[in-house]
């Protein structure tokens, strides 16, 4: 309300919206034909839209962008314009100065990509040479378990599936120490235990080779309480003589990379008191003389067929079980013997004699 009643004086044309709207519109007009020409003219029309309206500042700033975009989307289309124009034009010249129909040559095919065979290698590096090929890679579990693989350096590729159209590889691979199957999701084709117990250490060495077990992985221990374990070198040295007395896994199972397979050894020849395997493990010796209780038995056994039944001569008996000699054969230094004064020889050759030793129990030293 004007208190004044002072009359409002209309404002000129060219400070009106719609003047200042045209001005915007002839930006994009301008920059269809000459992106250079519409730029200036683009600054004109920002300078007039802060300076001629009455608008407040949020709408010039709206306009200001405005003209920006309708610069772009006028010179964009301009070009498209230029582009389809020149096509024209080229096609027009060509059709002119041909005075003969002549055909198309044939546009050159495709190229199409090879892919190498990546089998048998590592699956991050077989993924890396085939995007450098040009390849999109995907990868899967190649048994069926259809496990998810996390760690692609871990893996190893058995199959791959290449489709050259859409330019994919699908790698299958399985675990590095695992075998791979004889086909796409089937199964792992583990080696089986064979029974070999009772066999000799060269025989039953030739049965796990014969059905794909890694004879590094074979650990051996020995079944006798007076024995230690042969290493795999030892053993192979008599391997006539070490006998399978115990085997794990059992015949039949599969060995897996997880599973530990085991021998337990006994040894003996035809000078050995002991030929046979005993009816468990660690509970029996080699040589009965080395058993702790072998001693008292012998003690007992020697009293009962005494004739005398006095104590001295109780006494003179258990003395002479207690110190009585003879040899009995190959033994082991360090491990228990009976009776005291009892000689025998170590697989060196070296003579030994049964004694007591700081433990108080008898043992074999030299």
């Amino acid at each position: 309300m004007n208190p004044y009643n002072t009359p409002v004086l209309p404002q000129p044309w060219w400070r009106t919206t719609p003047a200042v709207l045209a001005l915007l519109a002839l930006v994009a007009l301008i920059g269809a034909l000459s992106f250079g020409f519409g730029f200036l003219v683009m600054i004109a029309a920002v300078v007039a839209v802060w300076v001629l309206p009455r608008w407040r500042w949020f709408t010039k700033a709206g306009a200001t962008f405005g003209a920006l975009v309708l610069l772009t989307v006028g010179a964009g289309l301009g070009g498209q314009l230029d582009d389809n124009g020149t096509a024209k034009s080229e096609a027009v010249t060509q059709n002119k100065g041909s005075n003969s129909v002549k055909a198309a040559s044939p546009s050159p095919s495709p190229k199409v990509l090879e892919a190498a065979d990546y089998t048998e290698k590592p699956l991050d590096e077989a993924v890396k040479l085939a995007r450098s090929a040009g390849f999109t890679t995907a990868h899967h579990d190649a048994a069926e378990e259809g496990r998810t693989v996390m760690v692609r350096s871990l893996w190893t590729v058995c199959f791959q599936k290449v489709d050259t159209t859409a330019e994919t590889i699908n790698f299958a691979a399985v675990k590095d120490d695992e075998p791979c199957p004889e086909k796409d999701g089937g199964p792992l084709p583990w080696p089986v235990m064979p029974e070999v117990v009772g066999a000799t250490y060269d025989t039953a060495l030739k049965d796990l080779k014969r059905a794909g077990i890694d004879l590094d992985s074979v650990q051996l221990d020995d079944v006798y309480l007076d024995l230690d374990t042969p290493t795999a070198e030892e053993a192979a040295e008599d391997g006539d003589e070490w006998r399978v007395c115990f085997q794990s896994p059992d015949e039949g199972t599969d060995v897996t990379s997880d599973t530990a397979v085991s021998l337990d050894l006994g040894r003996w020849t035809d000078v050995d008191l002991v030929q046979h395997c005993p009816k468990a493990k660690d509970t029996t010796y080699d040589i009965p003389a080395n058993d702790p209780d072998h001693d008292s038995d012998n003690s007992t056994t020697e009293g009962a067929g005494s004739t005398g039944g006095s104590s001295s001569s109780s006494s003179s008996g258990s003395s002479g079980g207690s110190t009585g000699g003879g040899s009995v054969g190959t033994v082991h230094p360090g491990s228990f013997c009976s009776p005291q004064g009892a000689t025998g020889v170590t697989k060196a050759g070296t003579p030994m004699i049964c004694g007591p030793a700081s433990d108080g129990r008898n043992r074999w030293h030299s």
